[in-house]
């Protein structure tokens, strides 16, 4: 499934979470660097309007639907695609990363946030070394020299496998330039997921998402911060909705 985004195209190309798992163990095992973004609504709207976003999109190897209106669009278009959230993944990711002998470097949130986050992971994925964490400081810069900087600690620490929990587009735009700086790592950027291991933040109950309702959760825990991201996003959708149908048709 493709985006129209300013000047350029964005693909979903992960069908479901089995197939990018097994992408992931095989890279790993091979010791091939990857970058992975997870596309949503928001990410749709940023994109229309940041080259550098754009640019950072261009460079990931692994693309999946993170948000219920990304699958929805895939549907209408007649391709589809399914949900692979950034949250869903973490897990799953350094499982195999273990499972690969593959040290894993968290970077991004507060440095409390990923002590308690590594514990989690070390309890859910036995074998997994967690090679460094990194906490960048406010107004860190994802492509300047200090991310330079961030990118060469991982690097040197061992880690095959970066998680980056630094927001968008931020996030993206560090695995694109790991992507140059340190081709043979893998870099996954997962938002808020190294958050909800910690639980600095409360992610929606299952049932919740089930419903397709965590935009909704998410608002109510902080209006001030999203309430215009997701009015934003809801602008964007009739337009997007006529794309996906005209692309069916044509």
């Amino acid at each position: 499934m493709d985006f129209s985004v300013g000047d350029g195209n964005v693909v979903v190309n992960v069908r479901d979470r089995a197939s990018l798992m097994a992408a992931v163990a095989r890279r790993l095992r091979a010791r091939q660097g990857f970058a992975i973004a997870t596309l949503n609504l928001d990410h749709l709207v940023k994109l229309r309007r940041d080259a550098a976003f754009r640019q950072a999109y261009a460079a990931q190897d692994f693309v999946t639907a993170d948000g219920n209106p990304v699958v929805w669009l895939s549907r209408m278009a007649g391709r589809p695609v399914g949900l692979v959230t950034g949250a869903d993944l973490v897990v799953p990711l350094v499982r195999e990363a273990a499972a690969a002998g593959a040290p894993v470097a968290l970077i991004g949130t507060t440095p409390d946030a990923l002590a308690r986050a590594g514990e989690a992971l070390v309890r859910q994925a036995p074998g997994l070394e967690i090679a460094v964490r990194i906490s960048p400081p406010m107004g860190f810069e994802p492509d300047g020299p200090a991310a330079e900087r961030v990118l060469a600690e991982a690097r040197e620490s061992g880690a095959r496998l970066a998680l980056l929990a630094l927001g968008a587009p931020r996030q993206e735009r560090l695995a694109a330039l790991g992507r140059h700086l340190a081709p043979e790592m893998g870099f996954a950027s997962i938002g808020a997921g190294l958050d909800f291991l910690a639980g600095a933040q409360r992610r929606a109950p299952a049932w919740v998402r089930a419903l397709a309702m965590e935009w909704l959760w998410r608002m109510s825990t902080n209006p001030a911060r999203l309430a215009g991201r997701y009015a934003a996003s809801a602008l964007a959708l009739p337009g997007l909705a006529a794309r996906a149908l005209w692309r069916r048709v044509s």
